[in-house]
């Protein structure tokens, strides 16, 4: 416990960061209807299953189409 406590300032901001691009894609998945590969389905359970900032980043690489 002790050790958590000592990286819990490092962790905070990570996990915050973590949880506003995970709502901001969803956001956006949720929001748009076109995307450059796959469909909203798909995109939906790979940025839930991938959550730790894996899947968001990959919508944002590979599945939001350019405006």
């Amino acid at each position: 416990m002790e050790k958590l406590k000592e990286f819990l300032p490092f962790l905070i901001p990570f996990i915050i960061a973590e949880l506003v691009l995970f709502g901001y894609t969803l956001y956006h998945v949720l929001t748009h209807n076109n995307y450059k590969r796959g469909n909203r389905t798909i995109w939906l359970i790979v940025t839930i299953v991938g959550m730790n900032f894996v899947g968001p980043v990959l919508y944002f690489l590979l599945g939001k189409e350019e405006v």
